[in-house]
């Protein structure tokens, strides 16, 4: 498995984006969050997601550089349309005036339409929380092709809809949750499918609605299940929920549009905790809270309790010091690379 050094893999993703016609600003965005992704472990939001990305772009489902228009402005609310451009390059601009918005009236809440992916969703509420306020973010994909079968149910309805809060405190590691209201984000099928590995129980069931650990058996029609396991019907309701409020209040709509693109519509929540409590005595209980949490003793077969986000942290401490991709992710990323001329770029990144 190759080993790539994070800051040459930095520069290769960000040359890549300007190739294929983003502007230097907006690939570099795009790059520290691809990147930032593997730093966190999050290989399924990586650069595993180049080749699909660039895809996109020369299909024209992608738009490098069109506009970012704010509709309905107001004191604490605002639709943002981005007409197609990199959702990473989108949603940055949408989180920051919500969290200008709740700096002035407290409270934001701004959605998005005509963005593609977006990534890892815990980088825009992380926005927030380095800004001391606490920030909530839901997403969807849109009426393109579903991943996610409701709890009883055999046939994918819905989206991964992920959510993530971000919280303020004085801890070094940031405070969140980041997680898809399937049981496993539908990309981590594929790291899976490309290390040669099953996958664990609970996570798909095939195209006849039997459970399965084979991730071919995703690709052949089948489908992920709700987070929950046994209690499933937990999860299900929180997609169902995010799909409301990032479908249906965007305007975006629910089902599937066949050759529909990948349309990740969100809705931004910023909440400044000033409004209802000192700012530092928030954040100095929220502080408290997570070690009081992490004091907790373990049970037996685990080292310690984290606190939501805490992993993340460690993670992208340790695999700062070079980056595992896989064969596969690498190959397709090198076939990409070629077709634009930045072989030698590619070469030099691996350790």
């Amino acid at each position: 498995m190759p080993i790539v050094d994070p800051q040459s893999l930095h520069l290769l993703v960000a040359a890549i984006f300007q190739a294929v016609g983003a502007a230097e600003a907006d690939a570099e965005t795009i790059a520290r969050h691809m990147v930032g992704a593997n730093l966190a472990g999050h290989d399924s939001h990586g650069v595993q997601l180049l080749p699909t990305y660039v895809g996109r772009v020369r299909r024209g489902d992608i738009v490098p550089g069109a506009p970012y228009e704010v509709l309905d402005d107001g004191p604490t609310t605002a639709r943002v349309d981005g007409h197609w451009n990199f959702g990473q390059v989108v949603s940055e601009r949408a989180m920051t005036l919500a969290i200008e918005k709740a700096q002035a009236a407290h409270v934001a809440a701004v959605t998005v339409v005509r963005q593609a992916h977006v990534g890892r969703v815990a980088d825009y509420p992380l926005m927030a929380s380095r800004a001391g306020l606490i920030g909530i973010m839901f997403c969807d994909s849109g009426k393109t092709e579903k991943q996610v079968v409701p709890f009883g149910g055999r046939e994918a309805r819905l989206g991964t809809n992920p959510l993530c809060i971000a919280l303020p405190s004085d801890l070094e590691a940031p405070i969140f949750i980041d997680m898809a209201t399937s049981a496993a984000a539908a990309n981590k099928i594929a790291v899976y499918r490309n290390r040669g590995q099953q996958l664990p129980a609970g996570w798909i069931v095939d195209r006849d609605g039997n459970p399965s650990t084979n991730p071919a058996d995703y690709a052949d029609g089948g489908a992920l299940l709700p987070v929950g396991g046994g209690q499933g019907h937990k999860g299900y309701g929180l997609g169902f929920m995010v799909e409301v409020f990032t479908g249906l209040l965007t305007g975006l709509g629910f089902g599937v549009d066949p050759g529909g693109r990948h349309n990740d519509g969100s809705l931004m929540l910023v909440l400044n905790p000033a409004a209802f409590r000192p700012a530092e005595v928030f954040r100095a209980e929220v502080t408290a809270f997570a070690r009081y949490i992490k004091d907790t003793p373990p049970a037996p077969g685990f080292e310690q309790v984290y606190y939501p986000g805490e992993l993340e942290w460690h993670t992208a401490e340790r695999r700062a010091r070079g980056i595992p991709v896989e064969e596969a992710t690498w190959s397709a990323v090198l076939e990409t690379v070629g077709s634009l001329g930045l072989a030698d770029l590619a070469r030099t990144a691996v350790r």
